[in-house]
């Protein structure tokens, strides 16, 4: 019978330790293998998201861009809704809140003002035409006084215009008037000077192109140089300079 030496002895002992390590791990692995492949199976939260619409906060947007849907999220601040899509209403970057399911855009602090849904905005009569008047945007109420970047046009239609029936927009708008209104339509870039506050602001004489006064007791508008009158859909802080 061989005798069995001490290192011997060690040897084999340090064979079981490395063999049972060895197989300890290799079952780990096939442990983790098998998490995976199930992981793999289990159905993903948000599939059927489209992959354009950005899915975790800090992505950059533009005003326009899609980035979600009412059936997913609410929409909140620097957003807007159109036809079950939410876009970006201005430059910046996204926020999901899972709580909530709500989603919003964080503005640059930087960047120049971009208009939103219900923002009320100040601008001057460019064209009137049979049911529109056109109007360019200057400038947008509580956002400060940066210029808007580029040529903002937006459109008053007759049915915008007032609480009563329209028959003539040349009766409400003039070229070059100074106006005041809501957006209520981004897509479309639709304004309303339905509500009192809204309509004209500064008004010009059609002959001498004087600024007119407001008479007092009524709407009518009269040129005190030439004291030709004229009528408008006027805000009630004309002549007031208040926006």
């Amino acid at each position: 019978m061989e005798e069995v030496t001490d290192e011997e002895e060690v040897d084999e002992e340090v064979t079981q330790e490395f063999t049972g390590a060895t197989t300890a791990e290799t079952e780990d692995e096939n442990i983790a293998d098998a998490g995976e492949e199930t992981s793999g199976k289990l159905p993903d939260e948000n599939e059927g998201i489209e992959e354009k619409v950005p899915e975790e906060k800090g992505i950059l947007v533009l005003p326009g861009d899609l980035i979600g849907t009412s059936e997913e999220y609410a929409s909140r601040n620097g957003t807007y809704g159109d036809r079950g899509n939410i876009y970006a209403a201005t430059t910046g970057t996204v926020k999901i809140n899972n709580k909530n399911r709500s989603i919003s855009v964080t503005p640059f602090t930087n960047s120049p003002p971009t208009l939103g849904l219900g923002d009320i905005v100040v601008g001057q009569v460019t064209s009137i035409r049979e049911s529109v008047a056109l109007v360019e945007i200057a400038g947008i109420k509580d956002k400060g006084e940066r210029e808007i970047v580029g040529h903002l046009n937006a459109a008053i239609h007759v049915s915008n215009v007032k609480d009563a029936y329209v028959k003539d927009l040349n009766y409400e708008f003039s070229m070059f008037d100074i106006i005041k209104a809501k957006v209520i339509d981004m897509r479309n870039m639709r304004l309303s000077t339905v509500d009192k506050e809204l309509g004209v602001m500064k008004a010009y004489c059609g002959k001498c192109r004087t600024v007119l006064e407001k008479e007092n007791g009524n709407n009518k508008l009269k040129c005190p140089k030439c004291e030709r009158t004229e009528t408008r859909k006027l805000s009630s802080d004309y002549g007031t300079g208040i926006v």
